[in-house]
């Protein structure tokens, strides 16, 4: 038996889309009060020994705040640097009862409450306060999100500690609900053309300002198609001629042409004889395609991931 979690998108799908909101919620908050940093790292969230958090920001009074989804508690975490916290549980909550509760939270705390209220990424998505339906919040496919964290992770971080080129943090984006880590060339990058349904094309462009080789983890959420199971990606930006060719050792990943990426199911890393091995080769494969074809100063990019 593997000792990765399952995921099944029919039974976990409910929870995902109310945390996939849920996280919008949070990343939404950095937008609106912590200064821009580049290509948006600062508004992603952190993996954490207890689910998925902000960075710090601060209350504009001496004092900064956290919020989590704490996927041990099954609840939004708030922590001040005053010593004061709270938890907002996801269960019983339609998405403006949760909305709405954040809020006042955040304002019998005397923090900052404002925020967009519409959600990105997700087509046709309600305002979080229109957002009456009643959600489903399973504790269990919230534990098995954690568990599944906890062991990809370790990987993209030995993944990513083997580049000393300009590399993004391992962290969650909250928009399209994915755990990602990306390289960089150096090189700049053609214009992107935008068009992402639900995101300003000014962010996109900033985001693939440059040349990328980018690879995440996708377990679904409230964009997800009836029947999508979780999986792991990589991509290129520009995509290089010949990327798409499935040729060589891909770890047993193909090329979905509608995504325009490299994909692997999670069941199948799960299924292998070693999951962190088959991972690793995943990312490290599609990379090589990727910079290889690009051409990308390799010797001078990368090293072995240990300490100098």
């Amino acid at each position: 038996m593997s000792a990765w979690p399952e995921l099944d998108s029919t039974h976990d799908g409910p929870t995902f889309a109310v945390l996939h909101l849920a996280s919008q919620m949070l990343g939404k908050l950095r937008v609106a009060h912590a200064p821009w940093t580049n290509h948006g790292w600062h508004v992603t969230l952190r993996p954490t020994a207890a689910g998925l958090a902000t960075l710090p920001t601060a209350a504009g009074d001496g004092r900064s705040f956290t919020l989590t989804l704490d996927l041990c508690r099954h609840g939004i975490a708030l922590q001040v640097s005053d010593g004061t916290h709270d938890l907002l549980p996801f269960a019983g909550q339609s998405i403006a009862g949760l909305h709405g509760a954040l809020v006042t939270t955040l304002e019998r705390h005397h923090l900052p409450s404002k925020f967009h209220g519409r959600p990105n990424e997700i087509p046709d998505a309600a305002p979080f306060v229109d957002d009456k339906a009643a959600r489903s919040y399973d504790p269990d496919s919230g534990s098995r999100l954690l568990q599944a964290l906890s062991r990809i992770v370790p990987v993209f971080e030995q993944f990513r500690a083997g580049f000393l080129g300009k590399a993004s943090p391992v962290h969650f984006f909250w928009g399209s609900f994915d755990l990602a880590v990306t390289r960089f060339s150096g090189r700049v990058a053609p214009e992107h053309p935008g068009g992402i349904p639900g995101l300003p094309d000014r962010i996109t462009r900033e985001a693939y300002s440059h040349e990328v080789s980018s690879a995440g983890f996708w377990p679904g959420g409230a964009s997800a198609p009836a029947g999508t199971e979780p999986l792991f990606y990589s991509y290129a930006y520009p995509e290089p001629e010949g990327f798409r060719d499935e040729q060589g050792d891909l770890a047993g990943a193909i090329f979905d042409a509608t995504l325009g990426e490299y994909v692997l199911p999670y069941a199948l890393v799960r299924q292998s004889p070693a999951p962190e091995r088959a991972l690793l080769m995943f990312l490290r494969s599609t990379y090589n395609r990727a910079a290889n074809l690009a051409d990308w100063d390799r010797a001078a990019l990368e090293r072995e991931p240990v300490a100098p």
